[in-house]
This record gives C-alpha cells, sequence and structure tokens, in this order.
C-alpha cells in the first residue's frame, strides 16, 4: 500500500492528534458523560475519523487496571499495540502511536512489537514509553518491584530504551547493564520509519521529565495553568538545546463544545456535577496523593483530567488557537466527551483554521 515511508513533518508543522478511549470513561471521570465502553468499535471509529478529518496521530494508552467507582473507570481497557495494528490497516495517512511499560515488556519483544507494527501501518508507527507505574496496577500481576524506587525506574527505562534504539539500527546487539543484558541480540525486519519510528514520552517529575527530553522525539507536558504549560514547554526546549537536539512539545486538551457557549457550559457543568468521586480518590491515591489531602485534592480536582476548552465550535477554536501559542506548543492531543460528535465537528470547524493560523 506504502511505496515508501511517509516524511516527518517540518520544525514548524503544528501536530493535532486524537487520545483513543481506549479505557471506558475516556478522559472526564464522570457518572453523566456519553458512553464510552472503552471497546474496539468506539476506537476503530474514532482512528478511522481521525485519519478522513487529516489529523496528523492517533495515540492508545496501555492500561491494566481501573479506578473502581460508581463507573468502574478504566476497567475495561483494550491492550494498545494489538488495537494500534489493527487501527493501522483501517487508516492511510494518520500516524499511529502505541503505549509499551519497559516494566512489562523486554526490550527485544517491544523492539519486533513496534518494528512489526511500522511494517503494518506503512511507516507511521511510534511508541509511547510509560516508564513511571502505577503499583496496584502492576502488583495485581506480580510484576511490581519493591526494590526499585522511582529513579530507578526511569533508569531501567534508559538501559530499555537504548537497547531498543540499537535493535532497530544494529545487525547485533551486546549489552550488560544493570536490568538487561543482550547476547549477539538480533531483530529483523528493520523498521520502515526513517531514521526509526517516533518516541513519544510524558514526565513531569524532574527525573521523568530529563527521561523524556533526553529518550523522545515528544515530549508531553501537564500544568494546572497556562503558565505552568509555558513555563515546562520552555524548560524541555531549553534542556533539548543542551544536550544537542530537538524535542517537540504537546500537550492534552479536552474539547466540550456545543451550538452556543451558554449550552456547552451547561454540558460541562452537567459533567461535573457527575463526577465519580470513587473513582477520582483511588485515581489520586495511585498518583500519590497523601490520605489526609484526598479528599480535598479530589474536590479541586473534580471530573475532568486534562485542560479543557468549553463553548460553541468558534469559541473552542479560539482558545485553542490561544492555548498553543501562549503556551508555545508543538501539538496537540485531543480529548472529546462523545469522539464521533466532536471529531465530526473538530474537523469541519476547526482544524482547517487551525492550520491556515499555524501556516
Amino acid at each position: 500500500m506504502f511505496d515508501r515511508p511517509p516524511k516527518r513533518r517540518d520544525s514548524k508543522h503544528k501536530d493535532f492528534g486524537v487520545f483513543l478511549p481506549v479505557a471506558n470513561g475516556g478522559w472526564i471521570v464522570s457518572k453523566t458523560t456519553p458512553t464510552l465502553d472503552g471497546l474496539y468499535a468506539q476506537n476503530r471509529a474514532a482512528a478511522v475519523a481521525a485519519d478522513q478529518i487529516g489529523l496528523d496521530f492517533v495515540m492508545s494508552m496501555a492500561k491494566f487496571r481501573g479506578f473502581g467507582g460508581e463507573t468502574d473507570h478504566w476497567g475495561t481497557a483494550l491492550e494498545s499495540v494489538t488495537l494500534m495494528a489493527a487501527l493501522a490497516e483501517a487508516t492511510k495517512t494518520v500516524r499511529i502511536w502505541a503505549t509499551l511499560h519497559p516494566l512489562l515488556q523486554n526490550p527485544a519483544v517491544a523492539a519486533k512489537m513496534i518494528a512489526t507494527l511500522d511494517h503494518i501501518s506503512g511507516g507511521r508507527a511510534g511508541l509511547n514509553i510509560v516508564a513511571g507505574a502505577y503499583k496496584a496496577e502492576f502488583d495485581q500481576m506480580s510484576a511490581w518491584d519493591d526494590s526499585l524506587s522511582h529513579d530507578d525506574r526511569y533508569a531501567l527505562a534508559e538501559e530499555w530504551t537504548t537497547i531498543v534504539k540499537r535493535l532497530w539500527a544494529e545487525d547485533s546487539v551486546d549489552f550488560a547493564g544493570r536490568y538487561f543484558t543482550m547476547k549477539d541480540c538480533q531483530s529483523r525486519p528493520k523498521p520502515l520509519s526513517q531514521p526509526r519510528p517516533e518516541l513519544i514520552c510524558a514526565g513531569m517529575s524532574d527525573r521523568g521529565f530529563q527521561f523524556s527530553v533526553r529518550e523522545a522525539d515528544a515530549c508531553f507536558i501537564g500544568g494546572r495553568s497556562r503558565g505552568d504549560h509555558r513555563d515546562a514547554s520552555r524548560r524541555a526546549k531549553a534542556l533539548a538545546s543542551s544536550l544537542g537536539k530537538s524535542v517537540r512539545v504537546y500537550a492534552m486538551c479536552t474539547v466540550i463544545h456545543a451550538e452556543s457557549d451558554a449550552a456547552a457550559q451547561a454540558l460541562a457543568r452537567r459533567y461535573a456535577e457527575g463526577a465519580d468521586m470513587g473513582a477520582i480518590l483511588a485515581m489520586l491515591q495511585s498518583w500519590g496523593v497523601p490520605a489526609d489531602r484526598l479528599q480535598a485534592t479530589a474536590e479541586k480536582q473534580g471530573a475532568f483530567l486534562t485542560q479543557t476548552v468549553i463553548g460553541s465550535p468558534a469559541s473552542c477554536r479560539e482558545q485553542i488557537q490561544a492555548f498553543m501559542t501562549d503556551c508555545e506548543l508543538d501539538g496537540l492531543m485531543l480529548i472529546f466527551p462523545d469522539y464521533a460528535e466532536g471529531l465530526a465537528m473538530f474537523g469541519s470547524e476547526i482544524l482547517p483554521h487551525l492550520r491556515e493560523a499555524f501556516a
């Protein structure tokens, strides 16, 4: 289907992609949002829509245990790489980013999995590396090592990433590290992507931030305010420059739209009022929020987990453009309460204007 791997975007291009609803409930933890079941039909429809409207990438997370609550939030989730292999066949041009945990997959296995995805997609594969982890999610399958500190897990991920990169490029790899040993390790076929599949990472701790900027082509940042996002973006680019490389900086954004600003605000209030506090508390606890601060943090956090724009399509477009400009972002990963409706609206009423604005 493809004569050659697709060309990489130039440095001025702004990437717009979608975070697939790979786990039930998506990224609004609420009892009153449209149903996202975490199953294949909705994910396929979202990926095909993203491809058809001209988005740059689709990404799926890797999730193995949910957070309970009334909605059993994220209790149902598809496996990332096999999902993305199917979606590679269902799409034509959109880049396909899967997620792997270095704690779970041997690097030689991971290298071959993503090389396979790259061949299926015709050179569109990318790998999102999640070095951190939530203890309960991994402890349930005997994959948690209490002897590893937070920094140790990133040291392990660094070895893992080094091996993956080398296996994509070299005929044979010998490696003797603290966590992995490779002996004349071989991996063929090599990926189609040049110079290799894209690497994506998100890490907001100091150690995670260092890993993301050093090892990845693009990193996701977060923050409670635009100022937080802008500071993180500048910090990432300054660090990359000091390392003699460049990095693209992305953020996540939830889009809640309706015919008017007032109608969209009413929708957002409805979702907020339906917040599944049981799931939110469990999620924050897994993130390490101390028990004595859980309730207050959950009430402040509420149902929305990312930067959120709310309004008519025109209003959402203005907010997105201002957010990306103010925060000096290279890309945005979109989330919708209803992906079918949201992607159709975004493709017709927002994306063409953003392409023109950022040309």
